[in-house]
């Protein structure tokens, strides 16, 4: 009976046997919600395709945001919901726009208990949906979008966040808005680089959850499924621009592209999971074909193996009452 004599299972014999030679663990600390902030509701409103998910008032914004800080989450990403768009997109760059305006909200609820972050595009405010101004031809004119990205930068640090992320794609986004920043004196403010954000499918969730008027597709800047290696010619160009963190998005379906990211960043690295990967989840569990808090955490888990320091999840709060501080 000497065969095997190397033998895995004994150290799965136990819980605690498994918990102490566990390699990956995922902390509170490491997640991060986000959260949409609607103009002019009275009340949350439901996002019908990502269940337990709404477009916030003022005020349940600011009480999600102490939630998250008093469960130990690790900060907040804000999306805003303006009532009116514009070929612009004029909204993002107003003081008092939406998103601004939920910034101060939140920053003042929350203070440095919470890192509060801001998504720096314009397709929420835009009338046509799209991340940056068009061009004559119906293009995305990408250096007159930079010109309205550093201007929103400045605000969103302004208002509070204490990173910024350009989730546009344009070429260039992160040096020309650390440049703004610095020339506004806001030199401690960091920004969050979406290094590859790839044009996929599992976004339509949250086209709902932010009133998108998209039309068309992102295809022209936002990278191709098939393209790993082009992810770290971005990696590259947001690192020399000055990107504090950088991140991949959507995470589950670019696990790979996540895993290269990270061997070679020497910034921390985040994940998106992302709406679409929140509502299949959500659709599975609703029927009874998946175990709900065993299969986020196994998510989240899978996203940490593959490098990620940080994860953006519309489950941050809920899994961080899951888990022990640390």
């Amino acid at each position: 009976m000497g065969f095997p004599a190397q033998r895995p299972r004994r150290l799965r014999t136990t819980p605690a046997m498994r918990r102490l030679v566990s390699e990956t663990e995922v902390r509170p600390r490491q997640l991060v919600l986000p959260m949409f902030v609607r103009e002019g509701a009275t009340e949350p409103v439901p996002i019908g395709s990502m269940p337990g998910v709404v477009q916030h008032t003022r005020d349940s914004l600011r009480k999600a945001a102490a939630e998250a800080a008093a469960a130990g989450v690790g900060g907040v990403m804000l999306f805003g919901v303006p009532e009116h768009h514009d070929a612009t997109g004029s909204g993002a760059v107003d003081p008092d726009g939406i998103l601004n305006v939920g910034l101060r909200d939140v920053r003042s609820e929350v203070g440095d208990d919470l890192v509060v972050m801001s998504d720096l595009c314009l397709d929420e405010f835009t009338d046509h949906g799209h991340c940056g101004v068009l061009d004559a031809d119906g293009g995305v004119d990408n250096d007159a979008t930079l010109e309205i990205y550093a201007r929103m930068g400045v605000e969103q640090a302004r208002a509070g966040a204490h990173l910024v992320g350009p989730s546009g794609m344009m070429d260039g986004q992160v040096g020309v808005i650390r440049t703004a920043l610095d020339e506004a004196g806001f030199t401690d403010t960091g920004i969050l680089a979406y290094t590859a954000k790839y044009a996929s499918a599992f976004y339509g969730p949250f086209r709902e959850a932010v009133n998108s008027q998209l039309r068309g597709d992102r295809k022209t800047y936002q990278q191709d499924g098939g393209n790993a290696r082009e992810a770290l010619r971005e990696l590259a160009l947001d690192l020399d621009e000055g990107a504090d963190m950088v991140m991949v998005k959507p995470a589950l379906a670019y696990l790979d592209v996540l895993a290269r990211v990270a061997d070679v960043a020497d910034v921390p690295v985040a994940a998106y999971q992302i709406s679409g990967e929140y509502a299949m989840v959500e659709a599975a569990v609703a029927r009874g074909w998946l175990e709900r808090e065993r299969t986020i955490m196994e998510t989240l888990t899978s996203i940490r193996r593959a490098g990620a320091d940080v994860i953006l999840t519309y489950w941050a709060t809920e899994a961080a009452t899951w888990l022990d501080r640390g």
